[in-house]
């Protein structure tokens, strides 16, 4: 079992950054690959970034690309989104994932889910 939790959510104007982090419990997080994705009131949750267990792998989906980064500690048992540039339409509750693969997934095919943490930008 694996248990997620979101921090660093918040409000902040356009253009402006934040910092989320996810701190996983269990010994065995450095063998599970990581996700963050976000949904906005009235859509579906979408795929944001992703991170293998070595950090070798990472993913973005294509309207974060060069303003959003993610990363993780294994000997913190976190994982982290950096989001620079952020626009009004990044506004939604962002949950990070984890799936015990190699390949991160880029679709919600993972097994343990955060609660989320709310970001929004305003104009």
């Amino acid at each position: 079992q694996v248990q997620l939790v979101e921090s660093g959510g918040g409000l902040v104007q356009a253009g402006g950054s934040l910092r989320l982090s996810c701190a996983a419990s269990g010994r065995t997080f450095s063998s599970y690959a990581m996700g963050w994705f976000r949904q906005a009131p009235g859509k579906e949750r979408e795929f944001v970034a992703a991170i293998s267990w070595s950090s070798a792998i990472t993913y973005y989906t294509a309207n974060v690309k060069g303003r959003f980064t993610i990363s993780r500690d294994n000997a913190k048992n976190t994982v982290y989104l950096q989001m620079n540039s952020l626009k009004p339409d990044d506004t939604a509750l962002y949950y990070c994932a984890a799936r015990q693969t190699a390949i991160p997934p880029q679709t919600p095919r993972y097994d343990y889910w955060g609660q989320g943490t709310q970001v929004t930008v305003s104009s």
